[in-house]
């Protein structure tokens, strides 16, 4: 979830070369796949530790991408969405995208069938994009969308609009399940034709999870291990004794333990993608009025020290930033001078000229595994001389990431992905239409300058995405504290992770680990 995830091209005479190299055909494997796969491997097991629990269920619309890998375990997608923009073949061999960015038809691999010996067909595909339209929090990225299936091999998916420089990702994220299954609604037990099946006599739901090889899994030769065990370890310190004592084989560490396991003989593969955030998603203030007010907005901005938070919560491995997007993207600023310096005073100013000098009442959601127990206390310390009252809201649960994008909060905390193709990122977080923009609300400035994207050549998508991210700092839609990353620890001696496949430069994928 977080995020949620891909890097995609922006401009018209780049998707012509997009397109083409989607309609080659596949040869064993998407990109990733064969970038440094063993191949056919006989390890015994694979255990990894995941800093938080995955929703409880097994709703397909329910799985996070960020440590997804039991998502990634036991379903496949149409096509895999790849770090640079493409989508590379999975359930379908060969694809092409059509009708001015409008139409994607894929052809589906031979043979193939799902978990519970039902074939994977255009039927399935077509009801697996159509439970995605109808469930979750990505329904407005299929709305409209109207599919041809001529015959059990192939499907066309036609959206009612030209897609532009995000097509990509809106194939390659719903998974591919039975239609009888997703009919049922029954989730006790997921049904797919990834590379492994859940083993539920292994399973203890909330601690840990088992699943065995799929040896009629299309690309099984790609995943050398035969069993894949995930363990729950929210608590930073249990993660470093668990790895150490080589009770699991990898797991995401605090910065603060790298030292400890570095010592203890363990490799560190570092991720630098994320921005620590707050989301100030009701523009318009119509959840909390208060919002609506650019100066209360930038008010939130001031009060944050930042160059203190790099130092002292993330241990100097994060800078500074006052904006959004990710260093070397289209829509980042290079030189940029932070608007909002750290100056309570002010911000105190801004909100007595505002006329909010009393404050206001603020719910931020709170879920485990993102870093909320050390990033919370700070944030309420510092809204609080504000005079705004943080109120924490726990999720958790199977509906706990629906809770979070149903718009229900209009700020929240988050230590967010950044793609490395800015303009999906405009997309997700800033358009109507973006399942992080949570309350949906338009913006005229933002929404004429991405509709000139998606037929914009390179140099003008990333004027417009430098235009809007001016635009962003300028309206203070987010609150950016710093730019960070996350370290992901593993036994160096039995694991290797050749490959990145996370657009978002979070984890590694499960197609990553060899």
């Amino acid at each position: 979830m977080r995020r949620i995830q891909s890097a995609l091209v922006a401009s018209a005479a780049a998707m012509t070369m997009l397109l083409a190299a989607c309609g080659s055909s596949d040869t064993g494997g998407g990109a990733s796949s064969s970038a440094g796969g063993t191949g056919g491997g006989d390890k015994e097991t694979l255990t990894l530790g995941m800093t938080a629990d995955p929703p409880s269920g097994w709703s397909p619309t329910d799985q996070p991408g960020y440590q997804g890998w039991a998502g990634e375990a036991v379903w496949d997608t149409l096509v895999t969405c790849e770090v640079d923009g493409t989508n590379a073949a999975n359930v379908a061999d060969t694809f092409e995208v059509t009708n001015d960015n409008k139409t994607f038809t894929a052809h589906i691999r031979e043979g193939m069938t799902f978990s519970d010996g039902t074939p994977v067909d255009s039927a399935a595909v077509k009801a697996s994009f159509e439970y995605v339209a109808a469930n979750g929090g990505s329904t407005k990225d299929y709305a409209g969308v109207t599919f041809e299936t001529p015959d059990a091999q192939n499907i066309s998916i036609t959206w009612p609009e030209p897609q532009g420089p995000i097509l990509a990702n809106k194939v390659c994220n719903p998974k591919i399940a039975p239609p009888a299954w997703l009919t049922a609604g029954q989730f006790d037990t997921p049904v797919g034709s990834g590379p492994y099946v859940l083993d539920p006599a292994g399973t203890t739901t909330g601690s840990v999870y088992a699943f065995t090889k799929n040896p009629d899994n299309w690309n099984a030769d790609h995943y050398p291990y035969q069993n894949l065990v995930l363990k729950v370890i929210s608590n930073p310190t249990a993660a470093v004794s668990a790895l150490t004592t080589d009770q699991i084989d990898a797991i995401l560490v605090e910065q603060e333990s790298v030292g400890q396991v570095e010592a203890s003989g363990s490799d560190i593969k570092k991720f630098k993608g994320q921005t620590t955030r707050l989301l100030l998603t009701d523009h318009l203030g119509q959840v909390n009025p208060a919002l609506g007010d650019v100066k209360v907005r930038q008010a939130i901005n001031m009060v944050f020290d930042k160059a203190a938070m790099a130092q002292s919560l993330y241990g100097g491995e994060a800078e500074p930033t006052a904006q959004v997007f990710r260093q070397g993207s289209d829509a980042y600023i290079e030189g940029l001078e932070d608007p909002y310096p750290y100056d309570v005073d002010k911000a105190k100013a801004l909100m007595a000229e505002a006329g909010y000098a009393d404050g206001f009442t603020l719910q931020l959601p709170v879920m485990e595994g993102q870093n909320h127990e050390t990033l919370m206390p700070y944030v309420t310390q510092q809204l609080a001389q504000l005079n705004i009252k943080v109120e924490q809201a726990p999720l958790s649960g199977a509906n706990a990431i629906g809770d979070l994008l149903s718009g229900k909060y209009p700020v929240v905390l988050w230590q967010l992905g950044n793609f490395g193709n800015s303009a999906q990122q405009i997309y997700i977080e800033s358009t109507p239409d973006g399942h992080w923009n949570l309350q949906h609300q338009p913006d005229d400035y933002i929404d004429s300058r991405w509709e000139q994207m998606l037929s914009a050549d390179p140099a003008t998508s990333k004027k417009l995405q430098q235009e809007i991210n001016q635009y962003l700092i300028d309206q203070a839609w987010f609150a950016p504290m710093v730019y960070m990353g996350t370290n992901f620890a593993y036994n160096g001696e039995k694991v290797s992770i050749p490959t990145e496949s996370d657009q978002e430069a979070l984890t590694p994928k499960l197609r990553d680990f060899q």
